[in-house]
């Protein structure tokens, strides 16, 4: 309700992070972490108004939080944190979002981009030509119903068994490539139909290969621990679930509608439906879920596998004499049963929703590979299109919104208002002035995702440090770009 959130009253914690107090039903405060003008975008919109509604939902945990890229999603916002008790436990479609397990990947090289810039063209259009994307865009792989139900129960693992990477990959990505609690049988007809075709697709949106220079070092000790080293050149991936995904996310929305009315639940937002971790449809919708998590990390190993045969073909060179490698692979859009210390002081599982945020586990956690786990988890920040991105660690301090930042810049523009004011030919004479090459699929996402549609990146960062959620410790700059 537009209007509402400049009413709010805000206690200001520190200058990165405001409270809003318990008020109208919430059961927790709701917390923002931002900068004053970033809180300010965020009272134009309705993100304030939803985080509010999702501090009201039961079993919520501590506070519902937000991060410096939110803005207004369906339910949640995006940027939104949440957890909810175990034995209260809910799980709420609208919490996780509509592309499931949306997440970004950075692959390393030896190479100094310096030495791969008079190639950027050629890479360019090789990527583009062995890596599916658009709205539309159908995959290489056919799958056969036996084949797909091993990629949505497998994950990563079935792409390296079928030679779609390397066995070192799996300890790179999140959850191992693999979450396990996943249930084919829990996907619906129809979003097997939207998925089946797409595997190993970009996809459109704001999604998208990217070639990039490694330009600022930030905290040379964690580069160096990450392989990370000024000048290099690296490849950042970045999709999701495709329409298998978004179908999971429409089916259990709709069967979560009936569910709150056979049980008489009020909700503060009706796009807040949930249902209890305990029941059929909690159940069912988390083994769907993870096959949508599973189906996600599949697509985009696939394409680090097309990315790594276009780079090799096109500079000579084999992929592993140049140290292709995954420094990781993180999810957005995910709800996990993970364990934190609550209020008590005491450790407890709660179910953790991060939409449109990403995961910032600090040194020791058992979910940091062992590789990185005396440092941090890397946490990889796609900027917008003709912007930088980053690499951080996660730090003990982000131990309140359950070692949560932010996943990217997040919109300030709707994708029709960003059409409206970014005409394809002005966005590309941009890019060029800045030496970026782009291919796409579409040319309308080009204005969709016009630089100037987004947040300033280096702003966004800059809130997630200053409210010491993460280190910042490498900052990239595009070269090329393959958008869907």
């Amino acid at each position: 309700m537009p209007g509402q959130e400049h009413e709010m009253h805000f206690t200001k914690r520190s200058d990165y992070i405001w409270e809003i107090p318990q008020q109208d039903g919430m059961r927790v405060p709701a917390v923002v972490f931002a900068s004053a003008s970033m809180l300010d975008k965020m009272k134009a919109d309705r993100t304030l108004k939803q985080l509010c509604n999702v501090a009201s939902l039961p079993g919520i945990v501590r506070a519902a939080y937000v991060m410096p890229d939110g803005h207004e999603g369906y339910g949640f916002p995006i940027g939104g944190v949440a957890a909810f008790r175990d034995e209260e436990g809910i799980i709420s479609p609208g919490g996780i979002g509509y592309d499931i397990n949306c997440g970004v990947r950075l692959v390393k090289t030896s190479l100094a981009y310096k030495d791969v810039a008079p190639h950027l063209k050629a890479l360019i259009n090789a990527i583009y030509d062995n890596c599916p994307s658009g709205v539309g865009s159908k995959g290489k792989v056919r799958l056969d119903p036996p084949t797909l139900r091993s990629v949505l129960t497998d994950g990563v693992e079935w792409a390296v068994r079928e030679g779609y990477g390397w066995e070192r990959d799996l300890q790179h990505i999140e959850e191992n490539g693999r979450m396990e609690d996943a249930d084919p049988s829990k996907v619906s007809d129809m979003a097997i139909s939207r998925g089946k075709p797409q595997l190993g697709t970009i996809g459109s949106g704001n999604h998208f290969i990217e070639l990039q220079e490694v330009n600022q070092v930030l905290d040379a000790d964690t580069a160096k621990r990450f392989g990370l080293f000024p000048g290099q050149f690296v490849i950042m991936i970045h999709t999701g679930s495709r329409g298998l995904g978004h179908q999971v996310a429409s089916d259990y929305i709709r069967i979560f509608n009936s569910y709150v009315s056979r049980h008489n639940i009020t909700l503060a937002d009706r796009e807040l439906v949930y249902a209890h971790v305990d029941s059929r449809e909690g159940q069912d919708y988390i083994k769907a879920m993870n096959c949508a998590v599973n189906f996600a990390f599949v697509n985009r190993q696939l394409l680090t596998h097309w990315v790594r045969e276009a780079v090799g073909i096109t500079l000579r060179q084999d992929p592993e004499d140049i140290g292709m490698e995954v420094l990781y692979d993180v999810c957005h859009n995910i709800g996990k049963r993970e364990e934190h210390t609550l209020e008590n002081g005491q450790k407890g599982h709660v179910w953790v929703h991060r939409k449109g945020a990403t995961r910032a586990m600090p040194a020791g956690r058992p979910e940091v590979p062992l590789a990185y786990r005396d440092v941090g988890q890397p946490v990889i920040i796609p900027g917008s299109m003709g912007t930088a991105s980053y690499v951080l660690v996660g730090t003990p301090d982000s131990a309140e919104p359950f070692h949560s930042v932010c996943h990217g810049a997040g919109r300030v523009m709707s994708r029709h208002e960003a059409i409206r004011e970014y005409p394809v030919s002005k966005v590309k004479d941009q890019l060029s002035q800045k030496g970026i090459y782009i291919r796409s699929a579409e040319t309308e996402v080009i204005s969709e995702e016009a630089p100037g549609a987004y947040k300033d990146i280096d702003d966004v960062v800059g809130s997630v440090v200053g409210a010491k959620l993460a280190r910042a410790v490498t900052r990239m700059i595009p070269h090329g770009v393959v958008k869907g």
